[in-house]
């Protein structure tokens, strides 16, 4: 290949989490690269080494690169997409998931195969998603606190797998005993509210935790909106179970479980309360602003748009 050829290529370049998955890229590595070289791309590939390494790397690398494509849990493309967050110009991002849950994935259609992934990230639908504002700090699909906050990421997958939605309720019940509070004033674009919750997401994903219909019905990754979801103390078991199988899409009503659509969400709380983002910790502040950065970021999908 001459000098003058190897300049007009494409540049990707694709960063990985050698430890998501079970070190699943290690398999798969060689020939996901090649599927990148046979689009046309010149490839250069980056191993994590550290928490933030991702974020850094795509901030300081992305202008000299067509695309960047990921490899890891949910975590990583959250490290991915802050990064470029904070440039003028955002390269087209390639997602392929090797994380346990991988609820983001899920919403946009991606194959937990890591070949099939690649190839949509070289062939897919392009899709521009909205991308949430945490303070200083940004999230893909989700920002949440409360009780359950880490049950959907420590039930065991096996569980899941042979007892479905029970499972998800079982790790729930577990810790009833310790279930808390907190007093949360919040204000939307069209209203004020104020109470007592014992969790609370915002979310912008299909799934939270590998089950789907947990964050509404009709989410659109690309509308300006967030879905927020409040979730009041139960008084017993009984109404524990009946808060997740509402949560979980069972047609069950429940008045504990409270419902928006928002652009953008203040919270102000009496004391400091720890959030997750995108199944990271994401800090315990008192005052939080959440905002909608409409279809700040493309995405290669599996999706059928039209």
């Amino acid at each position: 290949m001459t000098a003058g050829m190897e300049s007009k290529m494409k540049r990707l370049l694709f960063i990985y989490n050698p430890l998501s998955g079970k070190g699943m890229i290690k398999e798969n590595l060689s020939d996901i690269v090649d599927k990148f070289i046979k689009s046309g791309y010149r490839v250069e590939t980056y191993a994590t080494q550290k928490s933030s390494d991702a974020k850094d790397k795509a901030y300081r690398w992305a202008e000299d690169f067509d695309m960047i494509v990921c490899s890891g849990g949910d975590g990583t493309l959250n490290e991915v997409v802050s990064g470029i967050m904070d440039l003028d110009e955002r390269p087209t991002v390639g997602y392929i998931p090797a994380g346990s849950t991988n609820d983001f994935a899920s919403s946009i259609m991606l194959p937990k195969d890591m070949l099939e992934a690649a190839d949509i990230a070289m062939q897919g639908v392009p899709l521009d998603v909205d991308v949430g504002g945490f303070n200083k700090k940004k999230f893909v699909y989700i920002a949440a606190f409360g009780a359950f906050t880490d049950v959907s990421y420590m039930t065991p997958q096996e569980m899941k797998n042979v007892l479905g939605h029970p499972a998800y309720i079982i790790e729930a019940v577990k810790g009833l005993s310790s279930l808390r509070t907190y007093h949360l004033k919040i204000e939307l674009e069209d209203k004020l509210i104020e109470g007592d919750y014992m969790y609370g997401m915002v979310t912008n994903s299909i799934s939270v935790g590998g089950f789907k219909g947990i964050t509404g019905k009709n989410v659109i990754l690309d509308d300006g909106k967030f879905e927020l979801t409040l979730i009041r103390e139960p008084k017993n078991p009984i109404e524990l179970q009946v808060i997740i199988a509402s949560l979980i899409g069972m047609d069950v009503k429940c008045e504990s479980v409270e419902s928006y659509k928002a652009s953008r969400i203040e919270i102000t709380t009496d004391e400091k309360i720890p959030w997750v983002l995108d199944g990271e910790y994401g800090g315990a502040p008192k005052k939080i602003v959440i905002r909608n950065y409409h279809q700040a970021v493309r995405i290669m999908t599996g999706m059928d748009i039209v």
